[in-house]
């Protein structure tokens, strides 16, 4: 059965007119449940974990910086959100509920999170609305439980996976692959093991190309025994923040054809949805829609 991270904790309130969509967090499980793809079976509640499990990837002083919010203001404006206890405790549940999802796609093949896919966030440092960094997070869980050896991470996100490409830098048991727009943010960009930076405007035939000629020899060269899917929706031409123009039939493609190899070659995946910043909500609400109704398609 396709296990799923979510909690109420997820939508947080926010300022008006703030440009990021809290608001997708119910909207996607409402949807899945309105449809028939999923069931309240397939939801988990995560709560917070021990603190241990931070300090395997960030620092303890930025740690409890951010714990006990005392990041300059300079800091707190590098992560885009207002800090306070709710929005740290959020940050904490959807690393446990990467961590735990992790575990759920052990034993079923794959796993998700509806939110998650926090890749700004550093050893010691946040930015781009990322704090703690799940997917790190939850790579450090699974080699430390010895559930895992090999790890690597499918970033797909428009943005770069500048957070990861820095706590795994000099760690040749994570291997970081981002495909990413070339000039869009950051706008100083970390060195992942493997990156491909796209122009401004590609579309889907070029995107699909380029990742249908890399991942399954990335796979072949790496061997992992196992795949965190970072599945961000910002590709999409009508994102406001993205800069490509991957059509919504073009993003559901690069998803069918990530967990079809993930499926076939028996590799366990984790997805976090990452980002999405269309103007209509619809949109994004459907993109990471059909990356639930893929999984159920191909591994159920």
């Amino acid at each position: 059965m396709l296990k799923i991270a979510h909690h109420e904790i997820y939508n947080h309130p926010l300022p008006d007119k703030h440009r990021f969509p809290m608001e997708k967090y119910d909207l996607i499980p409402q949807q899945l449940l309105y449809e028939g793809t999923c069931t309240k079976d397939n939801f988990f509640e995560p709560e917070i974990p021990n603190n241990k499990h931070f300090f395997t990837v960030h620092t303890p002083e930025y740690f409890f910086d951010l714990l006990n919010i005392t990041l300059s203001k300079k800091e707190e404006r590098k992560i885009g959100f207002p800090l306070s206890e709710q929005l740290i405790a959020r940050e904490m549940i959807i690393a446990d509920g990467t961590m735990k999802a992790s575990e759920y796609a052990l034993e079923h093949g794959v796993a998700m999170n509806i939110a998650g896919g926090t890749h700004h966030a550093f050893t010691n440092s946040g930015e781009g609305f990322c704090m703690l960094n799940d997917q790190a997070i939850a790579a450090r869980y699974l080699q430390k439980k010895k559930l895992a050896n090999k790890i690597l991470i499918v970033d797909l996100d428009v943005h770069q996976g500048n957070g990861t490409a820095e706590i795994f830098k000099n760690d040749t048991s994570v291997f970081t692959f981002s495909m990413h727009g070339k000039t869009n943010y950051p706008f100083h960009k970390e060195q992942s093991d493997l990156d491909i930076p796209l122009d401004n405007e590609t579309k889907d035939e070029e995107y699909l190309s380029l990742l249908k000629n890399t991942l399954p020899k990335l796979i072949k060269e790496q061997q992992p025994d196992f795949i965190f899917y970072q599945c961000g929706v910002d590709i999409l031409e009508s994102d406001k923040l993205g800069k490509l123009s991957v059509s919504p039939e073009g993003c559901k493609e690069r998803d069918r054809f990530v967990l079809q190899t993930c499926f076939d070659q028996k590799i366990p995946v984790m997805c976090s949805m990452g980002g999405g910043y269309s103007q209509d909500i619809k949109i994004i609400v459907e993109a990471h829609a059909n990356t639930y109704r893929l999984v159920q398609e191909i591994f159920f």
